[in-house]
């Protein structure tokens, strides 16, 4: 029997807890929406078309929104307990199926940038030739199969109405939360950030690598050759966008650390904890954290326009400004 304070205690922590859910996740579903829809225009402009990072900038963008779509939708929902996927099957299974597969793609192909962004920057001719836009729309095609296969188990073992779950849309049976949960940790968060830090790191030794190689001779040598032609402005403004996108790179994947590795971790411990006899606070207290690292996730999901827009530099910014120029000028035409 729980004491009276115990009793309130979890009363109250259920009750912030669903408080969180009700509108913390109104605004990062507002927040989220509104970034990654503009991404998707702004990234679809004609000059980042030919760009391999921009082309999986512009996918990640697309599985983050199908990811906060799916995500926060029900979340949202639940505030107010009127969730369908709580009681309906068909609907607790897909709303469970979109939402893993987007997940890793989003965060798979910022990794792949990053990769491309490696690459691109290598004194190796052989490697920078691999950068290319058709080597990008492959990535995400594989990108995008593997994760249907690696969380294609959850349409058959994934069920509504469950009571001693941190949702009650969950894994019926153990083995499937922690194929979900370790699947998750490890090929969603982990092992993502982990490389997406290897190749940054790698990135910035090879930039440091190529300014070294720069000479000052090199430098008058092209100022003697008289003023930049075409073909040499061409090539200097395709490298301001690869700096540019670079550096929004670098920012997102720090970002990604601060708000999706407490989830990794969060799976971790409930993997770890799965046999132990927890108390009835405890477990408000588990499904409390839950909660909150899971909403911090999705702030993942709806920040790189926010990246994008502050250190994505004058490229980004002005496609951005052409685009709502654009579709001023065609309302004022209405």
């Amino acid at each position: 029997m729980s004491s009276p304070s115990e009793v309130a205690f979890i009363t109250y922590i259920n009750n912030v807890s669903a408080q969180i859910n009700r509108y913390l996740s109104i605004f990062i579903f507002l927040f989220g929406t509104v970034g990654n829809i503009l991404n998707i225009l702004v990234l679809s402009q004609r000059s980042f078309r030919s760009n391999s990072c921009a082309t999986l900038f512009l996918g990640s963008s697309i599985a983050n929104f199908i990811a906060i779509i799916t995500g926060l939708t029900t979340r949202m929902l639940s505030g107010w307990a009127v969730d369908l996927t709580n009681t309906n099957r068909v609907l607790c299974k897909l709303r469970a199926f979109v939402l893993n597969v987007a997940r890793p793609v989003a965060l798979w192909l910022i990794l792949l940038a990053g990769i491309d962004r490696w690459l691109l920057s290598s004194p190796n001719i052989r490697y920078r030739q691999m950068s290319s836009l058709k080597n990008a729309q492959r990535s995400i095609i594989i990108a995008l199969i593997l994760s249907i296969l690696l969380f294609s188990h959850i349409i058959y073992c994934y069920e509504p109405n469950l009571i001693n779950a941190p949702l009650k849309c969950y894994g019926v049976t153990i083995t499937c939360r922690l194929a979900t949960d370790l699947s998750l940790m490890f090929m969603t968060i982990f092992f993502p950030l982990l490389f997406m830090l290897i190749f940054g790191l790698m990135t910035i030794n090879n930039v440091r690598y190529s300014r070294n190689r720069t000479r000052p001779g090199d430098i008058s040598m092209i100022t003697m050759q008289g003023p930049p032609s075409t073909s040499r402005t061409t090539e200097q403004q395709r490298n301001k966008i690869d700096d540019q996108l670079l550096m929004m790179l670098l920012v997102q994947v720090l970002l990604l650390f601060i708000f999706a590795l407490p989830l990794g971790v969060q799976k971790l411990y409930s993997t770890i904890t799965t046999n132990r006899v927890s108390s009835q606070s405890q477990v408000a207290i588990d499904n409390f954290a839950y909660n909150f690292v899971l909403l911090l996730n999705f702030i993942a999901n709806g920040m790189p326009f926010y990246i994008y827009t502050l250190v994505g530099g004058n490229v980004f910014r002005k496609e951005l400004q052409k685009m709502f120029a654009t579709a001023r000028q065609k309302i004022c035409r209405l």
